[in-house]
């Protein structure tokens, strides 16, 4: 997930537009108006950066005079005390976008930094780590790319990026067996070609859908010795779908559930459930 010259200005707008940070009374009526200053970000906690282009999409739509200058790159790793930028010019425009800038930067690398930690308890396996749609409304591209930077991989951005039939998908359609047969009409008569997930609860239904031939089956919520009978089935009959753990995995349990063999673990925590990272702004 790359961020785009636009969504960035989008969310940065918005952001802005909800701070009110055109009429910012207390440091308009508090700072001098030809006050210059340098400011310099700094990490108060160990993790992984992510949301600089944030930071200084923010201060350009304040004050494009403001000068930012990143000490670090978005997924490095950093250490308490360390500076991640410095920021120069007005006084009024640097204190105006602080919090924006701040939020931005803390909770992407929040996100990241939590990412980095299930990378690295996942280890050398051969298992990716996937994000979810779980992520705050309007910053999803911002919460993806956080990912990423902590080294995760991208699951679908949205809903038209790939088929995956969920458990209320399929209690409409009747079953497995009728939800594929109907996405699969459903493609041929609009012309259009992806992949299919399908989301099992049981092994019965991922028999099913190994029947089925689809390209992904999501393995929720199931005990290790079902996602193992599982796989074994897979192997056996030849498919070629992938297996993707979900449902409640955490930093305890990653590791064990990637032993198992899975080729992907989903973890909606990694972006609806983040600890902001701690960061300052500070003016000289």
């Amino acid at each position: 997930m790359q961020l785009t010259t636009e969504t960035v200005r989008t969310a940065v707008t918005a952001a802005l537009a909800e701070d009110q940070a055109v009429d910012d009374v207390t440091t308009r009526w508090s700072v001098p108006a030809e006050l210059q200053v340098e400011a310099t970000m700094v990490a108060k906690q160990a993790g992984r950066v992510a949301g600089l282009p944030l930071v200084q999409g923010v201060f350009a739509a304040i004050d494009p005079a403001v000068t930012v200058r990143p000490a670090v790159a978005d997924g490095d790793q950093v250490l308490p005390g360390q500076p991640l930028a410095t920021i120069s010019g007005s006084a009024r425009s640097i204190i105006t976008g602080e919090r924006v800038a701040l939020n931005f930067l803390q909770r992407m690398s929040g996100i990241a930094t939590l990412t980095a930690a299930f990378v690295a308890a996942i280890g050398a396996r051969p298992v990716r780590l996937l994000d979810t749609r779980k992520t705050a409304p309007g910053l999803r591209a911002m919460d993806k790319y956080a990912v990423n930077c902590g080294g995760g991989t991208n699951h679908r951005l949205d809903l038209a990026a790939m088929v995956l039939l969920k458990e209320n998908h399929l209690a409409a359609a009747g079953g497995v067996l009728p939800a594929v047969r109907r996405v699969r009409d459903g493609m041929i008569a609009e012309g259009r070609g992806m992949a299919i997930e399908v989301e099992v609860t049981t092994a019965e239904e991922a028999r099913e859908a190994l029947d089925c031939g689809v390209e992904w089956i999501l393995l929720d919520n199931m005990p290790a010795d079902e996602m193992a009978r599982i796989i074994e089935w897979r192997d056996s009959s030849g498919s070629t779908a992938k297996l993707e753990a979900s449902g409640n995995i955490t930093l305890d349990t990653v590791a064990d559930v990637a032993a198992i063999g899975v080729d992907a673990m989903s973890v909606g925590a990694l972006t609806h459930s983040p600890t902001a990272l701690d960061i300052s702004l500070l003016v000289a």
